[in-house]
């Protein structure tokens, strides 16, 4: 017996300490492997004459025309079907959503950030994770490529055939008041914006480095899952460049009447996204200057 007590003690011994995991580890891990960038400039005039400053713009524009080719696409196909069971359904096209952001957020993500997404650049601009130059020049880049990207798809649908499908614009859905369409895009965009600011924390990333994560795959899951629940209410927005270019291209009253709720909405929950991450997740308005 004697034997064995020994073999248990040494096995409990044999590793001194294991890792730390939550509040433990991040105690532990203060500072040491991770030094807090500084906030970017507000205007950053030597971004105009860098040419890796419009390419990020023209990464955001093609990102954002693909997205809304893809999604629009998508979504004409299932109302057009006199039987949803014969297309993908409402899950297909939370699926579409969801898939097509993982796919271009990996592919933009070291060139332009892979934001593809207003509300995404203004939670990120809040958080001073990059000047207000580059943040109005994403989202032109967005708004013009999202523009294009449903110009095409009525190109490839009758004109017709595109009105009566609703050409994939948002708006409020009969049952619901507009403050519910409201509601809606606020929590759906503070989802999505609380998981890409979790996703690419470079302090997470420095504390957790023996757990590998791919960013863009939480981010694809939560426009999926944002999709599942808020399609019936809105047609899911949280993301004010598919939300406009969709309307343009379709240009009916109805989806202008809610067009202020996929801007609004998106942007408000954006900003409490932000504001959650920096003053409550990560308190650095309590950290001690050093």
């Amino acid at each position: 017996m004697e034997g064995k007590e020994e073999d248990v003690k040494l096995g409990a011994n044999k590793f001194s300490e294991r890792q730390p995991i939550g509040t433990s580890a991040q105690t532990q891990d203060e500072g040491k492997d991770y030094k807090e960038p500084p906030p970017a400039p507000l205007f950053e005039p030597g971004e105009l004459t860098s040419w890796s400053f419009y390419r990020a713009g023209i990464a955001e524009f093609i990102a954002t025309f693909l997205f809304l080719y893809i999604t629009i696409l998508t979504v004409m196909g299932v109302v057009k079907s006199p039987s949803k069971c014969s297309t993908v359904g409402i899950q297909g096209i939370a699926w579409a959503f969801g898939g097509t952001i993982f796919a271009l957020v990996y592919s933009t993500a070291g060139i332009s950030g892979g934001h593809i997404n207003p509300a995404v650049t203004f939670g990120l601009f809040l958080a001073r994770k990059l000047s207000l130059t580059r943040a109005v020049f994403y989202i032109v880049m967005q708004t013009l490529g999202a523009i294009a990207g449903a110009a095409v798809v009525k190109g490839f649908e009758k004109s017709r055939t595109f009105e009566m499908l609703g050409g994939g614009a948002n708006s409020v859905a009969h049952g619901y008041t507009k403050g519910s369409g409201l509601g809606a895009e606020i929590v759906g965009t503070f989802v999505l914006v609380y998981t890409v600011f979790s996703a690419t924390d470079a302090k997470r990333s420095a504390r957790d480095s023996h757990v590998p994560i791919l960013a863009p795959l939480p981010i694809g899951f939560a426009v999926f899952l944002v999709h599942l629940a808020t399609i019936p209410i809105t047609g899911t927005g949280i993301n004010p460049a598919r939300s406009l270019g969709a309307a343009i291209i379709y240009n009916k009253k109805h989806a202008w009447d809610d067009q202020w709720i996929f801007w609004v909405g998106p942007f408000i929950g954006a900003a409490l996204a932000a504001l959650y991450h920096v003053v409550v997740i990560r308190a650095i308005p309590f950290k001690s200057k050093s």
